[in-house]
């Protein structure tokens, strides 16, 4: 047996060893993209539809991203150089053409939601904002059919800015991030100066962390003339109210619309916890840009609360 002593330079390069160590265990863990580990993140539109209209189309050419330390990132929307009808997602100047995504947001309602970004690789990290880039200069890039009729939509500082989202999200090192943005049709569309204008009302959601709540509407709740909806507000015993520029009591947090046919409905991408929901016939009278409470345009009914659970769907039917 060797018991010969280590020496201090011994001793000293076991110490640097061991430092090297844990710096090469820390790499890519701090927060913003700055690190050079990666993880994948899937990004999802999805709409609480609104009753006025046919179509609601909206174009996208892009999407920005910016980290914690301050790093912008910018995803272009490109011609697939492989099948020029398709459209692929590129961190880098298109080596072909720019070629914009166009989404009925429309029929994105009931639980159905359409890939903006599908496991795309990015630097891991804590993201701060997102943005969503969308056409508004062009002819029916961005516009809405009401009627029969096309009518461009109007964004106030879309084609400038984009459409925000500010809520912060992390891109796990080695793991997925999976989103959907709730674009609140029914919140967003106004009618101004003879045209349509789309003041978008974005929620941000984490897909593992929420669930959704169906059921059927009783067909007596039904009449002709009617257009049914759900709304759904945000904690137990919420006073309903219909969207509107009034504060005294919370827009819902999303509504859904009923199918005059069978009554079913479903309301989805809801973060775990307690709602309200209250059913409504008046769905096409709710002007978001006036408040019809005062005048009971907008009347609810058969109000009840409904806790939602993560990754499952809560039954509730309106008797």
């Amino acid at each position: 047996m060797n018991n010969t002593p280590f020496s201090l330079k011994q001793f000293g390069s076991i110490l640097m060893f061991g430092a090297m160590l844990v710096l090469a265990g820390c790499g890519g863990s701090g927060g913003g993209s700055s690190g050079t580990s990666t993880g994948t993140m899937s990004l999802r539109i999805t709409d609480a539809a609104v009753d006025s209209a046919e179509h609601v189309y909206v174009q996208f050419h892009g999407i920005e991203l910016q980290s914690a330390d301050g790093k912008r990132t910018t995803l272009n929307y490109c011609e697939d150089p492989m099948d020029a009808t398709k459209t692929i997602v590129s961190a880098d100047a298109c080596t072909t053409s720019l070629k914009s995504k166009q989404i009925d947001l429309l029929a994105l309602n009931g639980g159905l939601a359409d890939f903006l970004l599908d496991s795309f690789t990015l630097p891991s990290g804590h993201y701060s904002w997102a943005r969503l880039m969308v056409d508004t200069a062009g002819t029916l890039d961005s516009y809405i059919v009401v009627g029969g009729n096309d009518f461009e939509l109007t964004i106030p500082s879309g084609a400038q800015t984009g459409l925000k989202v500010n809520r912060g999200f992390d891109v796990p090192a080695g793991g997925h991030a999976d989103f959907t943005i709730d674009f609140d049709l029914r919140k967003s569309v106004m009618l101004a100066n003879n045209g349509y204008m789309l003041r978008p009302t974005l929620r941000m959601v984490d897909n593992t962390m929420v669930g959704a709540i169906a059921g059927t509407v009783d067909p007596s709740l039904i009449p002709s003339g009617c257009t049914p909806a759900v709304y759904v507000f945000s904690g137990a015993g919420a006073t309903p109210d219909d969207i509107d520029t009034d504060n005294t009591n919370p827009d819902p947090v999303t509504t859904a619309s009923v199918n005059p046919i069978d009554g079913k409905y479903t309301a989805a991408f809801l973060e775990a916890g307690d709602y309200t929901v209250a059913y409504t016939c008046d769905a096409a009278a709710d002007d978001p840009a006036v408040d019809n409470t005062a005048d009971n345009t907008v009347t609810f009914s058969n109000t009840a609360t409904v806790t939602v659970t993560a990754n499952s769907t809560t039954p509730h039917n309106f008797p």
